[in-house]
């Protein structure tokens, strides 16, 4: 079975945030979530629930916006 980026989806309390999304990448994130609860043994609810994880794991692994978050604006390579 292929390992798949993201893992379990951890319950927290929501926070609303209103979105569209085109038709495919809605369908690709329910076809993504029965692959994931499949994989898992937790089935998925709500695909929408795959979204901040998905972005979470995108933006820690961008090394583009790491180095761009470690320089500061001047140029200078900050902490």
């Amino acid at each position: 079975m292929t390992k798949l980026k993201l893992g379990p989806i951890m319950e927290e309390k929501p926070v609303k945030a209103t979105l569209e999304l085109p038709a495919a990448l809605h369908r690709d994130l329910m076809a993504y979530a029965e692959v994931l609860g499949r994989q898992t043994g937790q089935p998925v609810r709500d695909p929408v629930q795959l979204i901040v994880p998905m972005l979470e794991r995108f933006i820690a692994t961008d090394r583009g916006f790491a180095k761009a978050r470690r320089t500061k604006p001047g140029g200078d390579a900050g902490s």
